[in-house]
């Protein structure tokens, strides 16, 4: 057995403080992590992938409201959790992109333990990573990528690099990235608050690195600005083996800004299941600005997307898979949000029971 520390704070300092500070090595802690809902780091913990010395339980900290921001926004506690963000009204109405992304993922037991901020830590996706008989740079940097030349399925076809071609596992995430949100963390150190696209990193020769959040840093909200011109046509298409609890093999979030004459003001677009990180690049959404919503507009800007999109071989298919997911989940999203009934708390079934 490996022995572990287990504290549960009251407040945001102490939470700090139980974690110590990383650069002074008389406060320092070791291999100290928080724990929130735990769904993905117990799961490590089990398989011996990793192995704190120290747990820190946040749950009794008050950080889990969700709330309009004065600026039209909406600030998503870190210990909100899943199911109750997805359901939340705010989010319905504002960001509904949000909320189908979310209900996309894991399984209800699981949305109704993972947190938000625990969501945006999950380690990224690959079977060898999970195999500790296999070499990984993420779990051992510099002991080899046994992915690559291996079984590929999964795999990212973007911004991998020659020691990692892992995938990240959100589905949350995606819609993150597409809405802009920032990240707001806090440490011994002080503040600090991060822009979403800087939040997860590609593996490029560090792959055991999946954000750029010190250990001692505690993520306390997320917060997004305000999107209600994207609300009525924003659409998450997920493509995987089964309806549920599956990781995505290409997933899109995909938002318009429309005009009265049908003209894309702006466009916002981002993949999961392709890459370390959720991928968006500006000039795919550049193309579609001014733009009438046609197919062709769509390819271009899928094409813009997976400009150098390289498979592993078994993974080719995932590039002209994720194409039409693309210009699919636009057409979708130009035609006006689509609802996940299945998922709809309010609505009542076919017989007319709630």
């Amino acid at each position: 057995m490996n022995p572990i520390a287990y504290t549960r704070p009251s407040d945001i300092d102490a939470a700090v403080a139980a974690i110590g500070d990383p650069i002074d090595s008389s406060t320092a802690r070791g291999d100290a992590r928080f724990i929130a809902g735990g769904t993905n780091l117990t799961d490590l913990m089990k398989l011996h992938i990793m192995q704190p010395a120290t747990l820190v339980d946040i749950n009794r900290l008050e950080l889990s409201r969700i709330e309009a921001s004065e600026d039209g926004g909406i600030s998503l506690g870190a210990l909100a959790r899943n199911a109750e963000t997805a359901y939340h009204p705010l989010v319905r109405e504002r960001y509904p992109l949000l909320s189908s992304a979310i209900l996309a993922g894991a399984s209800p037991q699981i949305r109704n333990m993972a947190t938000d901020g625990g969501n945006l830590l999950q380690r990224t996706r690959c079977y060898y990573f999970y195999d500790r008989a296999t070499p990984c740079n993420k779990r051992e940097p510099g002991s080899g990528c046994s992915a690559i030349g291996g079984l590929t399925r999964q795999h990212a076809i973007l911004g991998a690099s020659e020691h990692c071609i892992a995938t990240h596992p959100s589905d949350m995430c995606v819609a993150l990235a597409a809405l802009e949100a920032t990240v707001h963390v806090t440490s011994r150190r002080g503040s600090r608050e991060i822009p979403f696209a800087d939040f997860h990193r590609l593996p490029g020769d560090r792959p055991d690195l999946d954000n750029t959040l010190a250990q001692d840093e505690l993520i306390t909200r997320i917060t997004l600005p305000e999107a209600d011109r994207f609300a009525a046509h924003s659409a998450y298409l997920k493509i995987r083996d089964r309806l549920s609890y599956a990781f995505a093999l290409v997933s899109v979030a995909a938002a318009l800004d429309v005009d009265d004459a049908g003209r894309i003001r702006e466009a916002r677009l981002a993949l999961g299941g392709v890459a370390h990180k959720p991928w968006r690049r500006a000039e795919a959404e550049a193309l579609l600005a001014g733009a009438m919503p046609e197919a062709d507009v769509f390819g271009r800007a899928a094409d813009a997307l997976l400009d150098g999109a390289v498979g592993q071989g078994v993974n080719d298919f995932k590039i002209p898979l994720a194409r039409r997911a693309i210009v699919r989940a636009l057409t979708v999203a130009q035609a006006g949000t689509v609802t996940n009934l299945r998922h709809d708390r309010d609505l009542p079934d076919e017989g007319g029971a709630r």
